[in-house]
């Protein structure tokens, strides 16, 4: 069996514990967003971008307390402790946390960042954002939050804004954090889709139909 098809089968019921903003079917949107930047840069590592994908979100702390699940899964993997730190580490350079991310410095960690991003925004990426507001028990919107700029991470991670503030407060950003050209692309048009979205909100909530 392949590491990844192996990988693969490790941590699909983690992701089917999640809510739907953060199942495997968020995986198979992120792996094929990344395979779609792969076709434009030939010199990137498919494997190591392929397990990154994969693992990017077992360890999540908005679902576990675990911070271990993807160092316990990549030590069963058939692969070097050198490529294991790797994908560590693209990994860590995934998550926003608020601005407060760190540099992905190679094409592996931008790939997966770029694609990990894309499924937050667009159509797709408002779905998700009312799906992990509704689980949380968050409310739609407050006309009263403002959105909040130079966050910690514990502000970000903690504060239980309401679901439109957060595409203010990050969604609404990411098209610019984009860092392949292929992503970059990719971006536009859902950043596009999420603003006629919440023109479309706010004129059906003040009544102006």
């Amino acid at each position: 069996m392949k590491i990844v098809e192996q990988c693969e089968q490790m941590v699909k019921d983690i992701y089917n514990q999640f809510d739907a903003s953060h199942d495997w079917q968020h995986i198979e949107r992120v792996m094929q967003n990344a395979k779609a930047i792969l076709k434009t840069e030939p010199s990137a590592d498919i494997e190591l971008v392929e397990l990154a994908v994969l693992l990017h979100d077992v360890s999540d702390s908005k679902y576990t307390d675990s911070k271990e699940n993807e160092l316990r899964i990549l030590q069963q993997l058939n692969i070097s402790e050198k490529r294991q730190q790797t994908i560590r580490e693209i990994i860590a350079s995934v998550s926003y946390n608020g601005g407060n991310q760190l540099e992905a410095t190679s094409i592996e960690a931008q790939i997966v960042r770029d694609a990990d991003r894309l499924d937050a925004i667009g159509a797709v990426g408002i779905a998700r954002t009312f799906a992990f507001g509704g689980a949380k028990g968050r409310k739609l919107y407050d006309d009263q939050e403002e959105a909040r700029h130079n966050m910690s991470v514990e502000d970000y991670r903690n504060k239980q804004t309401a679901s439109v503030t957060h595409f203010y407060e990050k969604l609404l950003l990411l098209k610019d954090l984009m860092t392949t050209e292929k992503g970059k692309q990719m971006a536009k048009e859902r950043h596009e889709f999420m603003v006629c979205f919440l023109k479309q909100l706010k004129n059906e909530r003040d009544g102006e139909l």
